[in-house]
């Protein structure tokens, strides 16, 4: 019980650390006022420019993944200390103890986290992704596809019930996290895909 515990620690303290927070003091741009008023690298892409936003979904991601791999190093006995790690990173990108528990939405920690745990599905689950963003020229698509498909897939790879509850519970997180996007898109709101490649912020 300790080990799981100290897993879902490390794990909550990595996803906490948010660059987006910091570049938003350092660049005096409070990016909790502009674009989708979150902090994650959506935001940061939109507010403060391509490479800054890429900078941050990449800190992100290997914020998580690195929970997944010290838990799995540290405790080797635990079957799922990675996930717990994993699951839990996430959970601190979008709930901050130092920002009163209001952070990103997660999306860039939750791959980071499928890549920990699986670096072959998170390779498909980018595809298959990638390819829906595009064809649908909605950026939530990618979301939407992921966190659908990664917990069945998860659980045809692994077989394990309690490991399929907690990747649909934190599926379930990221997506509910997500909903006021997917309402955007549904009524043609949103910046498109195509757009926003161009350099146009307009559909």
């Amino acid at each position: 019980m300790k080990e799981y515990l100290l897993s879902s620690l490390i794990g909550y303290l990595l996803g906490s650390l948010s660059p987006s927070a910091l570049l938003s003091k350092l660049k005096k741009k409070n990016l909790r006022d502009q674009g989708t008023r979150n902090l994650g690298a959506t935001n940061t892409m939109l507010i403060l420019g391509k490479g800054y936003g890429a900078l941050v979904m990449l800190f992100d991601i290997a914020k998580a993944f690195a929970a997944v791999k010290l838990a799995q190093k540290l405790f080797p006995m635990l079957v799922w200390g990675g996930l717990i790690a994993g699951c839990s990173a996430v959970i601190g990108h979008i709930f901050p103890f130092y920002m009163k528990f209001k952070g990103g939405k997660g999306l860039a920690a939750y791959g980071g986290m499928i890549l920990g745990l699986d670096p072959l599905l998170f390779l498909i689950l980018l595809l298959i992704a990638i390819a829906a963003m595009l064809i649908t020229n909605h950026a939530i698509a990618m979301t939407v596809s992921a966190t659908i498909l990664f917990p069945m897939f998860f659980a045809i790879r692994n077989g394990d019930l309690i490991a399929f509850l907690l990747v649909a519970a934190i599926s379930a997180l990221i997506l509910s996290r997500h909903t006021g996007s997917i309402l955007e898109a549904i009524r043609g709101e949103d910046t498109s895909v195509r757009a926003f490649i161009k350099g146009n912020k307009h559909q």
